[in-house]
């Protein structure tokens, strides 16, 4: 397993490329909870400080596809960095105005959000100009998804660590320069420099004029909804069951559960078509959920969390193959922008809904919720199978001389040639 993880991490840039955006991620991994503790600690109401995370959570989601689309236009130096910059900036007001004004601090977190850079699907949509070999390129996504659930786990901490050295505010103020300097780090690269997109056919949709795509939207749609309903129903289990502590280690497991699922996923070649894959991956995603139906004493109920997570990650990493594959013509970044805020919004789909459920039927209506949203996203990958069979126009970089400094044909993968 480490094998293969290895093998890309020795590949030149990779692990710069990697390292970069995990580090220019942080203020969006972060962002709710040092938001939630600024406020708190100026003197706001929770409410104040739900609204605000609210509106960076919006924002960041309305952002992402069009700074993604402007990534396909310009490249990304034009874009991610002056981005990043300005999300920063947006905070750095935030940090400082405090929330005297609550209109100036709902606009400079909407500004924060919405400028947040695309570094999640830029990083996607470098990985095949980078790896010379298919595989490898999958076995990437794999790796960037494992990465991920890294950095929503150390995220937190080192937002808890900030606060207990220095401030709230000063937490706001470091996350979001080590965001730019990460980003930084990412669009100075020679493969950010050379990526060009593939000539693009103009259309107002973008890369949502692809049937497959929209069909994988769909159906990550209702797999963000699963993740947010849980952590939600979690919490009346946890109060019937030691409190916070059971909580945070419910959380913990659900994210070493997809961790571990994902560095096992990306451990080897996969064979076969990645549409049927995916169905595979999500039935098992669904199924794990039901077990949280028994609702267990405390270490079993971990346990069991830890066995719902397993096939997150395998999902996602098996998602960006075929995102890949049905991104239109010049739309990638927009299309990996796409999956994000798809599977944000469903996640705070599931939040919204998961608290009445609960408040009508308790924890045990609330996990009823990740299997019933698991079966959902299996029936819209059922209905639209032969759609998500027949790859659109390719999505990656194709070879030319923006891209070959030696002006030399160089294999690059194509929707044709893929897996």
């Amino acid at each position: 397993m480490a094998g293969g993880y290895a093998e890309i991490l020795r590949t030149r840039h990779a692990a710069r490329l990697l390292v970069g955006t995990l580090v220019g991620r942080l203020p969006n991994a972060t962002a709710a909870i040092a938001i939630v503790l600024f406020v708190r600690a100026e003197g706001g109401s929770y409410s104040l400080a739900g609204a605000l995370a609210a509106v960076y959570g919006v924002s960041n989601a309305v952002g992402q596809p069009v700074l993604g689309r402007l990534v396909d236009l310009h490249g990304q130096p034009r874009v991610q960095l002056p981005a990043a910059v300005l999300s920063a900036a947006a905070m750095a007001v935030f940090a400082f105005a405090g929330t005297g004004s609550p209109l100036l601090a709902h606009a400079a977190v909407a500004l924060s959000g919405l400028f947040t850079p695309p570094l999640e699907g830029g990083l996607r949509a470098l990985w095949p100009s980078v790896l010379r070999q298919e595989g490898q390129v999958h076995t990437a996504y794999a790796m960037d998804a494992v990465a991920q659930e890294v950095m929503f786990t150390v995220g937190p901490l080192l937002v808890t660590v900030c606060v207990a050295l220095w401030s709230p505010q000063a937490a706001l103020l470091a996350l979001n320069a080590l965001g730019v300097l990460g980003a930084l780090s990412v669009v100075v690269s020679p493969p950010s420099r050379a990526w060009r997109s593939a000539p693009r056919e103009a259309h107002w949709l973008g890369a949502l004029r692809s049937p497959g795509l929209l069909a994988l939207l769909g159906a990550f749609l209702f797999i963000g909804m699963a993740l947010g309903s849980i952590t939600v129903a979690s919490v009346p289990y946890a109060d019937g069951h030691g409190g916070d502590a059971v909580y945070g280690w419910l959380m913990a497991a659900l994210g070493l559960g997809a961790l571990v699922g994902g560095a096992v996923y990306g451990a080897r070649r996969w064979a076969g078509s990645p549409a049927r894959r995916l169905r595979w991956l999500v039935a098992l995603l669904a199924v794990c959920y039901l077990p949280l139906l028994l609702m267990p004493g405390a270490l079993a109920m971990v346990a069991l969390t830890a066995l719902a997570g397993v096939f997150l990650a395998p999902c996602i990493a098996c998602a960006f193959v075929l995102v890949d594959l049905h991104a239109p013509r010049g739309t990638v970044t927009e299309a990996f922008s796409w999956l994000v805020t798809t599977f944000t919004v469903g996640a705070s789909v599931g939040t919204g809904l998961a608290g009445p459920v609960v408040e009508a039927g308790g924890a045990l209506w609330g996990f009823a919720l990740p299997g019933a949203a698991g079966a959902a996203s299996l029936a819209v990958l059922l209905c639209t199978g032969r759609v998500l069979a027949a790859p659109a126009g390719g999505g990656v970089v194709a070879a030319s001389s923006e891209n070959d400094p030696n002006r030399a044909a160089e294999p690059r993968f194509s929707s044709g040639d893929r897996a």
